[in-house]
């Protein structure tokens, strides 16, 4: 059966890293603390590679009328 969106982002849920890709072209990486139905997101440990070099930024919030996509991180 296939699984509804939601139900896919529990499944990461403080377990593995996600790629946020963002409005304007950012994309972010980091760990999924928590999210509502409108795709506000929490994530912790967050990192940004900007130009070759990887920016710590730590704990986010995240609006969610700025997420394009959210993709679990193959590492």
């Amino acid at each position: 059966m296939t699984k509804r969106p939601l139900e896919i982002l529990d499944q990461v849920l403080n377990r593995q890293p996600v790629i946020v890709c963002l409005k304007g072209g950012r994309e972010i990486r980091g760990v999924l603390q928590g999210y509502d139905v409108h795709m506000n997101l929490v994530l912790d440990k967050v990192e940004e590679e900007i130009d070759g070099e990887v920016r710590k930024l730590g704990t986010l919030i995240v609006r969610g009328d700025n997420v394009i996509y959210v993709t679990p991180s193959v590492e």
